[in-house]
Protein backbone atom coordinates (compact mmCIF):
# COMPACT_ATOMS: atom_id res chain seq x y z
CA UNK A 1 0.00 0.00 0.00
CA UNK A 2 1.16 3.16 -0.88
CA UNK A 3 0.09 6.65 0.45
CA UNK A 4 0.64 10.63 -0.75
CA UNK A 5 -0.76 14.08 0.41
CA UNK A 6 -1.32 15.74 -2.94
CA UNK A 7 -2.46 19.53 -3.32
CA UNK A 8 -4.61 20.03 -5.85
CA UNK A 9 -4.06 22.33 -8.80
CA UNK A 10 -6.79 21.31 -11.35
CA UNK A 11 -7.81 25.17 -11.77
CA UNK A 12 -11.20 24.81 -11.69
CA UNK A 13 -10.92 21.96 -8.49
CA UNK A 14 -12.85 18.67 -8.88
CA UNK A 15 -15.81 19.98 -10.60
CA UNK A 16 -17.88 17.67 -12.34
CA UNK A 17 -15.72 17.30 -15.62
CA UNK A 18 -12.51 16.60 -13.40
CA UNK A 19 -14.11 14.16 -11.75
CA UNK A 20 -14.84 12.29 -14.35
CA UNK A 21 -11.50 12.38 -15.80
CA UNK A 22 -10.02 11.54 -12.49
CA UNK A 23 -12.48 8.35 -12.48
CA UNK A 24 -11.64 7.37 -15.87
CA UNK A 25 -8.06 7.70 -15.14
CA UNK A 26 -8.63 5.74 -11.85
CA UNK A 27 -10.34 2.79 -13.40
CA UNK A 28 -7.57 2.25 -15.66
CA UNK A 29 -6.14 0.45 -12.58
CA UNK A 30 -6.67 -3.00 -10.81
CA UNK A 31 -5.33 -1.64 -7.72
CA UNK A 32 -7.87 0.23 -4.97
CA UNK A 33 -7.25 3.75 -5.04
CA UNK A 34 -8.62 5.71 -2.39
CA UNK A 35 -8.94 9.67 -1.58
CA UNK A 36 -9.55 11.09 1.70
CA UNK A 37 -10.04 14.24 3.09
CA UNK A 38 -11.36 14.99 6.58
CA UNK A 39 -11.45 11.64 7.82
CA UNK A 40 -13.69 10.88 4.88
CA UNK A 41 -12.22 7.99 2.59
CA UNK A 42 -14.01 7.44 -1.11
CA UNK A 43 -12.86 5.32 -3.87
CA UNK A 44 -11.73 6.93 -6.65
CA UNK A 45 -13.59 4.89 -9.02
CA UNK A 46 -16.37 6.37 -7.80
CA UNK A 47 -18.25 9.57 -9.28
CA UNK A 48 -20.52 10.19 -6.87
CA UNK A 49 -18.34 9.60 -4.13
CA UNK A 50 -15.81 11.68 -5.53
CA UNK A 51 -18.68 14.59 -5.72
CA UNK A 52 -19.00 14.13 -2.14
CA UNK A 53 -15.22 15.27 -0.80
CA UNK A 54 -16.24 18.67 -2.77
CA UNK A 55 -12.35 19.52 -3.28
CA UNK A 56 -10.95 23.12 -4.73
CA UNK A 57 -7.79 24.08 -6.15
CA UNK A 58 -5.59 24.39 -3.23
CA UNK A 59 -6.80 21.30 -1.08
CA UNK A 60 -5.03 18.52 0.26
CA UNK A 61 -5.80 15.15 -0.14
CA UNK A 62 -4.06 11.97 0.61
CA UNK A 63 -4.07 9.48 -2.21
CA UNK A 64 -3.82 5.49 -1.31
CA UNK A 65 -3.49 2.67 -3.64
CA UNK A 66 -2.62 -0.82 -3.24
CA UNK A 67 -2.74 -3.46 -5.14
CA UNK A 68 -0.56 -5.33 -8.52
CA UNK A 69 -0.02 -2.13 -10.76
CA UNK A 70 0.03 0.36 -7.32
CA UNK A 71 2.71 2.45 -8.22
CA UNK A 72 1.88 3.29 -11.81
CA UNK A 73 -1.77 3.99 -9.99
CA UNK A 74 -0.37 6.58 -7.48
CA UNK A 75 1.59 8.09 -10.43
CA UNK A 76 -1.65 8.99 -12.30
CA UNK A 77 -3.36 9.93 -9.43
CA UNK A 78 -0.83 12.59 -8.30
CA UNK A 79 0.18 13.91 -12.04
CA UNK A 80 -3.20 14.42 -12.45
CA UNK A 81 -4.59 16.13 -9.31
CA UNK A 82 -1.38 18.16 -8.85
CA UNK A 83 -1.93 19.53 -12.71
CA UNK A 84 0.88 18.05 -14.49
CA UNK A 85 -1.48 15.99 -16.59
CA UNK A 86 -3.97 18.92 -17.86
CA UNK A 87 -3.63 17.43 -21.60
CA UNK A 88 -5.93 14.78 -20.71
Amino acid sequence: MKKQTVTIEIASGLEARPVAILVQIASQYESGIYLTRDNKKVNAKSIMGMMTLGLDAGDSIEVSTDGSDEDAAMQAMVDYLSGKDEKK
